[in-house]
């Protein structure tokens, strides 16, 4: 049986940190008529296991319950067993990266902030790109949109919103983004239908994948009928958390049916008088 330590444990976890990655950790708290499991840790970082628990079948089966794990902490009883397994994922902090530093980037900023994002808002305007504007925001870059995530490592849990002055802009960037090793959590462009089919076309003819393209959100938002730049911050935002969550972006007020049981009981009331 190999035996992880805390030390090994911090080791792998900090490892993968440094990659953008996520590890998540399961540790044995009950094994009735198996004491000696009890403090072992397994530890999945997204591409292998670490450590075992004595056992091919149970050490599979604790993998499989790791890889699947949401990222709040949890007790899970390993299928066919009695072990129970406490769970829990360490994530890099998830980061917001806009890349433009106009009007829409201000409130986007005040919001990636309240939402938990490490912020970071890039500008190739040294008048623009201050650290003044942007309070809230972990980093302020003067960039140069032809390499403008130069410094920035784009991992798995970026989410990058381009509300840039420019088609050009958005074409240099979307190139860039296009040709990374990675796949960001979320990509974002904003503008109008022509821009983006305009920048889409152009990204086509340079040989983009049209699967790659299709990831992207653009026009970027949920339909608010946004109109002023806080509201169109906001529409972004809902965006990004319903991407992470996984929602269906309907009123809650429909999705729980509460009209519906209302007027049941108004018509119930009704029939009674």
């Amino acid at each position: 049986m190999k035996t992880i330590g805390l030390a090994e444990a911090a080791r792998l976890a900090g490892q993968a940190l440094d990659d953008g990655r996520a590890t998540v950790h399961g540790v044995v708290v009950e094994a009735p008529g198996r004491t000696e499991l009890v403090g072992q840790r397994v530890i999945w970082d997204g591409q292998q296991l670490h450590g075992d628990l004595g056992d091919a079948a149970l050490t599979s089966a604790a993998q499989t319950l790791l890889a699947e794990a949401a990222e709040d902490a949890v007790c899970v009883t390993i299928p066919d067993s009695d072990v129970e397994l406490y769970v829990e994922t360490i994530a890099p902090e998830p980061e917001l990266v806009i890349v433009g530093a106009g009007h829409i980037a201000v409130p986007l900023s005040n919001l990636g902030a309240l939402l938990g994002f490490s912020v970071t808002v890039l500008d190739d305007r040294p008048d623009f790109a201050v650290t003044e504007r942007f309070p809230d925001a972990d980093r302020v870059i003067v960039a140069d949109f032809s390499d403008p995530f130069a410094g920035i490592q784009v991992t798995t849990q970026t989410h990058i919103v381009m509300v840039t002055r420019g088609h050009r802009y958005d074409y240099d960037c979307m190139l860039v983004l296009a040709k990374a090793a990675v796949q960001p959590a979320y990509v974002g462009m904003i503008g109008s239908r022509r821009r983006v089919k305009a920048t889409y076309e152009q990204l086509a003819s340079e040989g983009v994948d049209g699967e790659w393209l299709a990831r992207v959100h653009a026009p970027l938002g949920l339909d608010l009928g946004a109109e002023t730049p806080a509201e169109i911050a906001v529409a972004v935002a809902a965006e990004i958390v319903l991407r992470a969550r996984g929602g269906t972006g309907q009123p809650l007020r429909d999705v729980t049916n509460v009209v519906k049981y209302v007027r049941a009981l108004t018509d119930s009331a009704a029939r009674g008088s």
